[in-house]
């Protein structure tokens, strides 16, 4: 995998551009899975176990990717502890945390909406009209 380097120039910010920074970071963040192991961390620390058992559905495999991408860009601090076995635990860093205030919102989001968004599928899979414009 080839990662890009910030060197500081706008266009490494702007989302819209395909070769930016930024996208690949928003990429590599905008998952299901990151999102909720990022949810699942919140203020704790954590077990491999205990953030898989917490994040219900994602396999191993997963699990281990997408923990070594948010450790990867920082977002996700990996302590392992010289123990036998080895105890391995993972706790969010000052930036995972200030991203998990936007997947609490998120979270928000979607509690609020989702009696109005559950309406508009059945009404689109039913054919019998379209969701409510602002």
């Amino acid at each position: 995998m080839v990662t890009k380097q910030y060197s500081g120039l706008p266009d490494e910010a702007d989302l819209r551009r395909a070769d930016s920074l930024a996208r690949e970071i928003f990429s590599d963040v905008a998952n299901k899975w990151a999102l909720l192991i990022i949810e699942a961390l919140g203020e704790r620390t954590l077990r491999f176990s205990e953030l898989r058992a917490e994040v219900e559905g994602i396999s191993h495999k997963m699990l281990t990717q997408n923990l070594r991408m948010l450790e990867r860009n920082g977002l996700v601090h990996r302590e392992v502890h010289p123990t036998v076995p080895p105890r391995v635990e993972y706790t969010l860093t000052g930036p995972g945390r200030g991203l998990r205030a936007t997947v609490d919102t998120m979270c928000s989001w979607t509690h609020r909406n989702l009696r109005h968004i559950e309406e508009s599928r059945k009404r689109f899979a039913t054919g019998t009209g379209t969701a409510d414009t602002p």
